[in-house]
């Protein structure tokens, strides 16, 4: 590399701000979705939060396959570029105003988002050497990019969408989305000196007479689409396919972890291919629970939620910002104060930080008993409530999400490191697909369909939400208990 090692390689501002925009539209249609499907599709709670939870399930589980395409055949640049196209096609065509177009543009938006997701966050690893000290700084620049964008996301598309309606915000993501495509190739030069940008040898070699790997696979990638819109359709098929994926991955993981140990004395790789497994569903345990915040915590927002601020009444999907707030804020005293902890040798280990983490989501859900003390006349809780619930639920997610990536990196024999993290983004996708159906459990209708009134709706909310919480409180605790064992089974990864 040229540039001089204290500041950062030219490309990196150029991918903050693609990875930016890209987030802005990723979080303006999510911000926006389940409202949509409840007051314009007249979509029941229930079946709004299977769909937003199929569609946000497959966004996760999309980069596996994105992240292959892009390392064996495509290339990080075209792969990209090939992401960010379907990922403006996908918002653009929800403009269409009906279930089939809905449908079809999340179709196109999953497909693009793996492309995207995946490869965009390489070429960023890719301007650094492997010993580079910069690389965790540029990472965590990186980071700020994508919480800028979904904070963006959260206030501009959130309020367009609900003030003067939700096709105006779809289509400002889309435009969003545009500009991102814009900055990423107008900028390309500067990222140039990443290796395996281009197209590898594999992708333009002939496979069905003039048309080469790259283009089968771009000609696939819209093929994808009406399968994608199938299983958003027929959710309950993606019970078997990711619990299915799920097994198949844990299974490959411990006997790649059992290869690695061959003649080994001590089942060093074996042991951490199960805690990672462990790891895993802990990270499902987790997401799925936070993910609450696009379905039910919304929805609560809508209906049981006092957000009028001075005569100004904050539209409901805009309570989303609070956590992209939050992370920008705390995101950096995190930091710090994870190197002083281990500076002082407190700094606790993996599956303490998860467990903390998971305390402080319960903490949040059952901040909605105290905003209970406190109910209006209309049955609405104080927008405070919101407030400290999402602030507990971003410091819980600041004690996983930073950890996660490089604790994979850690556990994982070298040999199947994209294996292992394809199975902590599976995680995700299961994470996001179980939220959807926890979500289905709350809200605005009883157990035979009835509409609830304000007070009964309120009650179900703080109900699930309690549950949620003592349950969360639970595992935790099962954690501290078992944190030695794992620690043992991670053999001093720390």
């Amino acid at each position: 590399m040229s540039e001089v090692k204290t500041g950062h390689p030219d490309g990196l501002m150029t991918l903050f701000f693609s990875e930016m925009w890209e987030r802005f539209c990723y979080y303006g249609m999510r911000t926006l979705l389940t409202l949509y499907l409840v007051k314009s599709l007249m979509k029941g709670d229930a079946e709004a939060s299977l769909i937003y939870g199929a569609y946000t399930g497959l966004v996760y589980a999309a980069p596996i396959l994105g992240g292959r395409m892009a390392d064996q055949y495509l290339g990080y640049k075209y792969a990209v570029i090939l992401g960010a196209l379907l990922m403006a096609l996908g918002e653009f065509l929800i403009l269409g105003g009906n279930e089939f177009f809905l449908y079809a543009g999340m179709g196109a938006l999953i497909v693009g988002n793996g492309y995207f997701k995946a490869n965009i966050s390489t070429i960023v690893g890719k301007l650094y050497e492997d010993d580079d000290p910069r690389r965790d700084s540029g990472f965590t620049i990186f980071y700020i990019g994508i919480n800028i964008g979904a904070l963006l996301a959260t206030t501009i598309v959130a309020y367009v969408g609900e003030t003067y309606g939700f096709d105006k915000g779809f289509g400002l993501a889309g435009i969003g989305m545009l500009l991102g495509t814009f900055i990423f190739w107008s900028g390309r030069k500067k990222y140039a000196a990443a290796p395996g940008l281009e197209y590898t040898e594999e992708g333009k070699k002939k496979v069905l007479g003039p048309i080469n790997m790259v283009q089968l696979i771009t000609i696939g990638s819209f093929a994808l689409i009406p399968l994608c819109y199938v299983l958003i359709m027929q959710n309950q098929i993606l019970d078997y396919i990711l619990l299915g994926l799920f097994l198949y991955i844990s299974y490959s993981m411990i006997m790649a972890g059992k290869k690695a140990d061959d003649g080994a004395e001590v089942p060093k790789w074996r042991d951490r291919m199960i805690a990672l497994i462990i790891f895993m569903v802990i990270n499902i345990t987790f997401w799925a629970c936070f993910e609450q915040a696009g379905t039910s915590l919304t929805l609560f927002a809508d209906r049981n939620v006092d957000r009028e601020i001075m005569g100004w009444l904050m539209p409901a999907s805009m309570t989303q910002f609070f956590n992209p707030f939050f992370i920008i804020v705390f995101g950096s005293i995190f930091s710090v104060m994870w190197v002083k902890l281990a500076n002082m040798g407190k700094n606790p280990s993996i599956p303490l930080k998860f467990a903390f983490g998971i305390i402080q989501l319960a903490l949040g859900f059952l901040v909605t008993q105290v905003g209970f003390m406190f109910v209006n006349e209309a049955f609405q809780v104080p927008l405070l409530t919101l407030f400290f619930l999402y602030m507990l639920h971003t410091s819980g997610e600041l004690f996983l999400s930073p950890i996660g990536l490089s604790m994979v990196t850690k556990l994982s024999p070298k040999n199947i490191a994209g294996t292992a993290m394809g199975a902590w983004f599976l995680s995700f996708a299961i994470a996001n697909y179980v939220g959807g159906k926890i979500a289905a459990l709350t809200g605005g209708h009883g157990d035979s369909g009835e509409v609830l009134s304000a007070a009964e709706g309120l009650d179900k909310y703080l109900s699930v939400f309690s549950t949620i919480g003592f349950v969360l409180l639970g595992i935790a605790a099962i954690i501290i208990l078992l944190n030695k064992r794992l620690e043992k089974l991670m053999h001093g990864v720390k």
